[in-house]
Order: C-alpha cells, then structure tokens, then sequence
C-alpha cells in the first residue's frame, strides 16, 4: 500500500482557532479523506506549538505555570478538530516527552558534527515574532516590540547549506507550491544566508527545550517547533514507522510562515543528512474587507461560531470552493450564506429530497428497475464518469476549488435531467407503464449516489446521512455506474440544509 503523509504546521496553543487555522486543517482532512478513499496508507499529522516568551508570559499573567496553561488551552484546537469533524492520526504537543527528547538529540548531533555554535550578536529582536530581525524587516513596519538585544548564544551554520538548497529547489521543481511561493524563496536565497540563532538565556526565557550541552538555555521556539514533522512520525522512537511515511508528501501552511519552513527547515534536515519533504505548500490568506485578519484588528472570524449555526459541512464547503489555493481569498457572511442557500439548499439539498420523495411517491421508496435507456440518459451517465475523472484530476493537482465546482455541475445536471425527463409526468402520462418513470429515477439515484460519495471528504456528516439512506456505507469507493441493486430501500430524511436569511 502507498504511503501519503500530510502535516498542518504547529498552532500556538495561546491563539484561538481561527478560520485560518480550520481552512489549512480542513484541508488537509479533505486530501486525507480522499487519499484514504483511493487506498492509501495515510498518516496525518497536526498539533500545537506550546514554548516560547509569549506562553510564558501568558501564563504569568494568569499566575499558573506554563505547563498548565499549555494544557488548558490545546483543547480549544483539540475542540474545534472535533467539531468541525477533522480526523487526524496523531496530535503532537511540543511539550511532549518523546518530541523534547528528540530534539534534544538533533541539537546533540548538529553540536558535536560542528553545525552549532557560540557566539556573541547584537542585534534587532521582535518580541511579537520571537526572534532577531533586519534592518530592513524593521523599516518595513511588519513586527511589533522591537528591542537591541545583545548577547551571547547558539547558531546553526544555515549559511553552510544555502548552495545545496538552492540547487534542490530549482532541480525539484514541486518542492516549492505554488510557483509564485517558490520564486519568492529564490529571491530571499539571493542574499547571503546569516546564520540562525537557535537559544534563548534562560535569564530572559526559560519555558523551552533546555540544551543538552548547556543548562543556561533552552531552545529557540521554531527550531523546536519544525522538528514536530520528524518527532511526530517517529523519527530516532520508531524508525520503522518513520522510514515507511518519511518524507513528508505535503506539508500545508498559510504563506506568511514559508521563509521558517522552506529555508531554516531544509538546511536543518540536510545538515542532519534527512531527505527532504516532497511539496511544501503555502496557501494564501483569508481576508476581510480585503485586510488580513488578526486580533489587533478585531477582525477575526471564529469558525465555531459558524459551524454551529450552519452546521461544520457548511464551512468546510464554503472554505474548499471558494479558495483558490496560492491565492488570498476573502471572507464574507453575505458571500458565505449565499453559498449555502444556492449550492447547498437550492442544488444539492434540493435534488437529494426530490429523488427521495418521488421514489417513496411513486415505488413505495424501493429503488425501480430501470428499463431501455434513451439518449438523454446516456449523456448524463457519460458526462458523470468523465467528470469524475476530472474531479480526480483535480485533487491531485491541488486544484480542490475546481473539484468541488466539477462536483456541484453534476449535481446541477441531475436538476435539469429532471426537469427534461419530467419523472412527475410521465407517471401520469403512461399510468400503465412505469418503465419511463422507473429509468429516470434510478439513473437520478445512481447519480446522487456518485456525487455524494465524491463529496464526502469535503462534507462528511451530511453526505454520510445521504449514503445510509440509500443503503450504500461511508467507505464504499466504487464510482462506477450501476451499483445500487434495485429493490433496495430508499429511507426518508429531513431536510439537508434549511434556508437561512442573509
């Protein structure tokens, strides 16, 4: 069996999940569900990242430990998963035993292979970014609490790799998604490479990984932080394990975290002489109004709070059509019901109720044996094999907006193969003679049946409500037409997708 490993980065346990944060675990849920539906071997991995000043501070002010308030907080993430009915395999926490442990023995490598060393800096620090910047990031305004710090710490040689990480992004062409992402890197990897700084005092910070070779610092937050995508998958505890998922297929972000992913994080893994991942991903924003949300602002959209008036289906619908991945995308309520009222009530919810109804109606909810099949019945089952080939197609190339709109056209053209067949008319015209009636709605069955399960992924509650019904289970991947045996029993359900007012 093939292998797919997906990861999300790490969440900082003290933000609040935010539609950012479900879009790129969505995401991944969604690539998950449909690389399991085609038989792979799938591990997906997502988690918290819990060290660092800004926890400890946190922490501090509420007067518990940072332990404890660590503790307390993942489960606003492990929550919000829950309720919006993501399915990972495995939930890292940076405070994890066997995850310190880890990159206690990565920091012991690069020491003693020479990779690490002391020295004295001076320097710009972002308390907000937790981490020394330019001149340059100064003067553009983009960090907040900017100090002159000057002290003595650890650095990683990142200089040493900058050459072979050039010559790997432009001989790997896919490492890098999308393009737009790749050449900002090559752009940034123009200038010489400082150094990284990977400690912290513990006289200025000391909720981290303490250094194995120096108790009077611990580790700095993303150098501990990017190691999650080995630690998480077994690496130096399971090397089975490891050696059969590793490398990484994707590794998902928003693309304001690519420079730490796509430069500190290979130089990393060569200097620890580990293949590289395959594809790093970063997908755009999610904005409002056109602005970047964030909490100075106030503009930040709580899935939750979404979820729970239009049910998780709707938002993971909402968030999987209406971005194109590599693209900002923005966010509005008018946009979001309109979306539910017209795709999810008025096509999918719509078709799936009239189906139902007219088989109870007419064949007591037993599923008609179809009869001689005309022109219009061909064309319909031809355009769904081809479509779902392209839906395919699609998932592969990450194009997901352009799969669920493959999905939604035929959905739509169930809707207008009734309203051409008229199943509701020819009953009547023909009262003698089903056949006509009986051909109509098996194919529009089979065809619910087909789009249903290729929505799945995306919607996986009320899609699975929509597949028990027809007696067909969640797992089944069979997309070829003509599977639902007739005779079989169609069960009532109520309605999908209730309108709501804008």
């Amino acid at each position: 069996m093939k292998k797919f490993y997906i990861t999300t980065p790490l969440y900082y346990v003290n933000d609040e999940p935010h539609i950012g944060h479900a879009y790129t675990t969505i995401l991944a849920d969604v690539i998950s569900r449909f690389q399991r539906k085609w038989g792979k071997d799938v591990y997906f991995l997502t988690g918290t990242d819990e060290h660092g000043q800004k926890v400890q501070e946190a922490a501090s002010k509420r007067g518990v430990n940072p332990q404890e308030h660590a503790n307390e907080y993942v489960e606003r993430f492990k929550n919000a998963w829950t309720n919006l009915d993501i399915q990972y395999d495995y939930f890292i926490r940076t405070t994890d035993n066997n995850h310190k442990d880890s990159v206690k023995k990565v920091l012991d490598f690069l020491h003693s292979s020479g990779d690490i060393y002391f020295d004295e800096y001076e320097g710009l620090y972002s308390v907000s970014e937790e981490r020394f910047i330019t001149k340059k990031e100064e003067e553009e305004g983009d960090y907040r609490e900017i100090k002159k710090i000057k002290e003595k710490n650890y650095f990683f040689k990142m200089s040493k790799y900058q050459d072979k990480l050039i010559s790997h992004i432009k001989n790997n062409p896919d490492f890098i998604q999308p393009e737009s992402r790749k050449n900002e890197i090559l752009g940034f990897l123009k200038k010489p490479l400082n150094d990284l700084c990977i400690s912290r005092p513990k006289s200025r910070l000391s909720w981290g990984i303490e250094l194995p070779f120096d108790k009077d610092y611990v580790t700095y937050v993303w150098f501990d932080a990017l190691l999650n995508y080995i630690t998480g998958v077994g690496w130096d505890e399971d090397k089975k394990k490891f050696n059969h998922y590793w490398p990484a297929n994707y590794h998902l972000m928003a693309k304001d975290i690519i420079t730490t992913h796509c430069v500190y994080w290979p130089t990393m893994l060569m200097a620890c002489d580990i293949e590289l991942p395959k594809t790093i991903f970063a997908h755009g924003w999610w904005l409002i109004d056109d602005v970047k949300m964030s909490k100075s602002l106030g503009n930040v959209i709580k899935p939750l709070e979404l979820a729970d008036e239009y049910g998780a289906d709707s938002l993971r619908y909402y968030l999987m059509r209406n971005m194109v991945l590599g693209q900002d995308s923005t966010f509005t309520l008018d946009s979001f019901t309109k979306r539910y009222n017209d795709d999810l009530a008025n096509d999918y919810g719509n078709v799936v109720n009239r189906v139902f109804v007219l088989i109870s109606k007419f064949f007591n909810s037993k599923v008609p044996s179809p009869g001689d099949y005309n022109d219009i019945d061909y064309n319909l089952i031809k355009e769904f094999e081809l479509s779902v080939q392209k839906t395919y197609k699609y998932i592969e190339e990450f194009r997901v907006h352009d799969a669920v709109e493959t999905i939604f056209s035929m959905i739509r053209s169930i809707n207008k193969y009734l309203e051409n067949k008229a199943p509701w008319k020819t009953v009547k015209d023909f009262p003698s003679d089903n056949e006509i009636t009986a051909t109509t709605l098996y194919v529009s069955i089979e065809c619910i049946r087909i789009a249903t399960q290729l929505l799945n992924p995306i919607m996986p509650a009320k899609t699975k409500t929509v597949l028990n019904a027809m007696g067909v289970e969640e797992t089944e991947n069979n997309l070829s037409y003509g599977i639902i045996k007739p005779k079989q029993n169609i069960e009532s359900i109520s309605t999908l997708f209730p309108k709501k007012d804008i």
